[in-house]
């Protein structure tokens, strides 16, 4: 009886069954409870998220110039290296996606918005305007300018700024912000209920999970086959490796928890077995395949359903662009990166409280789907980044031995 109670208190640590629970719970008494209620936890999540809206260039800032100040730390090519391999591969991800919308949405019915009623709306707001220029971009340039002085400079005074910064917006999100989520997720499903939106939501999407899935499986699939030189049947046994690691990180919903799972599986499926330890830790929160291609996926479609049209190029490529430097931010903060990304999907792509409310239900719903395929992804990306190392190291070698003749001559 004290085993079972354990494992229903850590179950409800899960922000998963804590929004499930309150949700359930507000759906149940949604129809006894006055407008102004409703109202009342709606201002709570538009309060909540135009806080995030001033951290986020702070926030953004800061991480990035922590990962680029500590190049000088440990050897610099290595890390460049593991980087640009990191960004090009979650860019990938995000424009393979915004390939698949293209071909999903031809598939998918139409969806009807109920109409939005007008006296709906938060009862206070944030007496402060944000300015335009206050905005995700403008803190990643000042973070790669000020990790760039602090790796060059080494300035003891600057790293240690630096470092406190982004121990203190991590706390911040970590221990606050994340622990708002249910509330957060709530005030807007108030808002989709009393718009009438849910029940169209509850009919309409569950197709698009399927579409999604099947995404998903053919990336990964390339993946493999690509990691280990276009060799299908290798790419197979490599899967089979990783299966035990994704079907932890499935039922766990945690990556960093099946870590010695997932580095077990992926020295199993590369050269130099030793390789996976210095790869895989340095990767599984910013290499976030799964996570990439859901939810640009959703994006991609909400904002087609919503506004009738896919978003084109102009739009697509600074979205992208900024959402992967992102994930740079989102590394080690556990429950808050959502927060991160929230706020760049209404910046870059207009979402209205609506399109986050559904969004924010999906990344809910689909977190085992979304864990466990970014798990999988990593390891295989491992291999693949193995075969670019090995690349990169002849080719510096052979520019030394270049340069030792000439100067020999």
């Amino acid at each position: 009886m004290s085993q079972l109670l354990a494992t229903g208190l850590r179950a409800l640590r899960h922000r998963g069954i804590q929004v499930l629970l309150l949700v359930t719970a507000y759906l149940m008494l949604a129809d006894y409870l006055p407008i102004v209620t409703h109202q009342g936890l709606y201002t709570v999540s538009v309060l909540i998220k135009d806080l995030l809206l001033w951290m986020l260039p702070i926030t953004v800032g800061l991480f990035i110039a922590h990962t680029v100040s500590s190049f000088e730390q440990k050897a610099p090519l290595f890390i460049i290296t593991l980087l640009l391999f990191e960004a090009l591969s979650n860019l990938a991800s995000v424009w393979y996606a915004f390939g698949c919308g293209h071909i999903a949405v031809h598939f998918l019915p139409p969806i009807k918005l109920p109409d939005i009623a007008s006296d709906f709306s938060a009862l206070w707001h944030l007496p402060l305007h944000r300015p335009a220029w206050w905005s995700a971009d403008k803190g990643v340039i000042v973070g790669i300018l000020i990790g760039c002085w602090g790796a060059i400079s080494r300035q003891p005074s600057l790293i240690h700024a630096i470092k406190i910064g982004k121990q203190k917006a991590e706390w911040i999100l970590t221990r606050v912000f994340s622990r708002l989520i249910p509330f957060f997720v709530l005030g807007f499903v108030a808002r989709m209920y009393q718009t009438h939106l849910l029940s169209v939501v509850c009919a309409h999407y569950s197709l698009l999970i399927v579409w999604l899935a099947v995404c998903i499986a053919l990336y990964l699939t390339m993946l493999f086959v690509i990691g280990n030189g276009g060799s299908g049947l290798d790419g197979i046994r490599a899967i089979k490796n990783l299966m035990p690691a994704g079907g932890l990180a499935f039922t766990s919903g945690c990556s960093l928890s099946t870590m010695p799972w997932t580095i077990e599986g992926t020295s199993k499926n590369l050269q130099d077995p030793s390789f996976a330890s210095a790869v895989i830790p340095a990767t599984t929160n910013i290499q976030q395949i799964g996570d990439c291609i859901t939810n640009t996926f959703l994006c991609f479609l909400l904002y087609t359903q919503f506004y009738g049209s896919t978003p084109d190029l102009a739009t697509w490529l600074p979205f992208s662009l900024v959402f992967v430097l992102a994930r740079f931010a989102t590394a080690a903060v556990i429950g808050g990166a959502i927060f991160i990304m929230l706020p760049i999907y209404e910046s870059y792509l207009t979402f209205t409280p609506e399109m986050i409310a559904i969004i924010l239900a999906f990344n809910v719903i689909l977190d085992p789907l979304v864990t466990s395929s970014n798990v999988v992804a990593n390891g295989a990306l491992c291999r693949a980044f193995e075969r670019v190392w090995c690349m990169v190291l002849s080719m510096s070698k052979a520019l030394l031995t270049t340069s030792s003749k000439s100067e020999t001559s």
